[in-house]
């Protein structure tokens, strides 16, 4: 397997409310008001040190799922001269109507083979990556709790609104638990592990993301699809252990800790 799909299609409304006490470099804050989240310059635009992450593990063919309005994405990355190990490529999310939409707009590239997906606004350590990349199959890393905060820049506050994964004996998803509740959460208990949308699926999950129907939201939801692959499907989902942070760019506040963390790094593309 060496194709990702990154979801950078998103509006990106948490990103472009202003935070107080928190100022922004002029580049930072044109990229942060337009919501273009992997765009934000850390050096480079972030986007860059994810693409970077994903080429150390070994993946060679990278798609981005972006907006017909996402002009400078494209411009960037076609820049020529400026990929020298791997191969970006787009699909189109007309409208964002929500990340399963999302993961269908990239069916072409998929071209029938496995792939992985993450988010566009997060930072993914290569090993993790290099992990999900060895799967024989379908499945997901399952962050612990304890660790995630430890080594990231998300504050418990926040990681208490990730998806919580309910796991079969086996090691394999049952549920998957969006924004769980207080008691939802202490019912499954701390041990319980926590999804940051690092995915690696099989073609069976275009059927569905067909599937399903529009969430709460309004939106066409990725652990939809993901319910219905396991109960309708009969998918099985390995949840990867993980003991390892993800840099999460949320908020104009989380820029300056991101960048903190990511100083020193090498990329490569």
């Amino acid at each position: 397997m060496n194709r990702a799909v990154i979801l950078a299609r998103g509006l990106g409304r948490r990103m472009r409310e202003p935070a107080p006490d928190t100022a922004l470099e002029k580049g930072q804050e044109s990229a942060a008001s337009r919501g273009m989240k992997g765009m934000i310059p850390i050096g480079r635009p972030f986007l860059d040190y994810l693409l970077s992450s994903l080429a150390d593990a070994g993946f060679e063919e990278m798609c981005l799922v972006i907006g017909p309005e996402h002009h400078e994405v494209r411009e960037y990355y076609e820049t020529p001269g400026r990929l020298t190990r791997i191969a970006v490529t787009f699909a189109i999310q007309e409208e964002p109507r929500g990340t399963a939409d999302a993961v269908l707009a990239a069916e072409t590239f998929a071209g029938g083979h496995r792939f992985l997906v993450c988010n566009a606004d997060n930072y993914y350590p290569a090993e993790v990556l290099a992990k999900l990349r060895a799967l024989e199959g379908p499945g997901l890393a399952g962050f612990h709790r304890g660790t995630l905060v430890g080594l990231s820049n998300i504050p418990a506050s926040r990681v208490n609104q990730f998806a919580l994964l309910v796991e079969n004996p086996a090691g394999t998803l049952a549920d998957i638990i969006e924004k769980p509740d207080p008691v939802t959460a202490q019912r499954l208990g701390p041990r319980a592990r926590i999804s940051m949308n690092a995915w690696v699926f099989d073609p069976g999950i275009f059927e569905a993301c067909r599937n399903v129907s529009r969430s709460i939201r309004g939106e066409y939801e990725l652990q939809d699809a993901v319910r219905h692959a396991i109960r309708r499907m009969g998918t099985r989902f390995r949840v990867l252990p993980v003991e390892a942070g993800v840099l999460d760019l949320s908020t104009r506040g989380d820029i300056a800790a991101v960048a903190a963390r990511l100083e020193g790094i090498e990329v490569r593309l």
